[in-house]
């Protein structure tokens, strides 16, 4: 067993499991896709720590394993979904949605992500994932509709682009921030209106595109 497969498994039981992530396919998927080589090659070693990796001159980041796992289980995918990634980076949050779904989108506007991802996925045998080159805030309308999506970042506001694109019924989950405390919350898109509830606690900067305005007043 290499010292990553190790890795691997500690991160799951110690990580992982004690969040309540109970679902087998979730669970299965993480001790199965090699996390490190999602990655920057400088944070291979801190691919297992339980903190979120920063990329992209240290705007964007590699969600932790923890708020990942957890953000899946909200999700509840049932193996034939097609579903939306925002942000997805190198890959690594896709890999794992992919092993349950039906086909996932990975939405990304970091040049080299675009890059390396499709190599790295191929590289692991999964074929059932697009990437997207493109705005994150705008989503990826012509590959669309979508039964369920994912954010990877902080939300200040969601963007009426995405949830337009998110079938009736479907289930978006995505990391609120403000004033530097965050909360993940589930929506449901019900009669055209996406109804939210409350999830956990986790924190992540705000992507771009996805900030508050701030208001001015006299």
């Amino acid at each position: 067993m290499s010292d990553f497969s190790e890795r691997r498994r500690i991160m799951v039981d110690t990580q992982v499991r004690p969040s309540d992530v109970t679902s087998y396919p979730i669970i299965n998927a993480m001790l199965r896709v090699p996390r490190e080589i999602f990655v920057p090659d400088t944070s291979r070693d801190l691919a297992y720590m339980g903190e979120h990796i920063f990329f992209d001159n240290n705007k964007r980041v590699i969600l932790d394993p923890r708020t990942l796992a957890k953000m899946l289980e909200c999700i509840h995918f049932v193996g034939t979904e097609l579903v939306l990634d925002v942000g997805g980076g190198y890959g690594y949050s896709s890999a794992i949605a992919a092993s349950n779904s039906q086909a996932v989108v990975l939405l990304e506007s970091v040049e080299e992500c675009i890059a390396e991802a499709p190599v790295l996925l191929s590289d692991i045998g999964v074929d059932n994932v697009v990437i997207q080159e493109g705005d994150l805030s705008r989503g990826a309308p012509e590959l669309g509709p979508y039964d369920a999506m994912l954010i990877q970042g902080g939300v200040g506001v969601l963007p009426e682009a995405l949830t337009d694109q998110l079938k009736e019924g479907g289930r978006i989950v995505a990391l609120f921030m403000e004033n530097g405390l965050g909360s993940v919350r589930l929506g449901y898109k019900i009669l055209g209106d996406v109804t939210w509830r409350y999830a956990f606690n986790a924190a992540a900067p705000i992507l771009e595109g996805f900030e508050r305005k701030r208001e001015f007043t006299l």
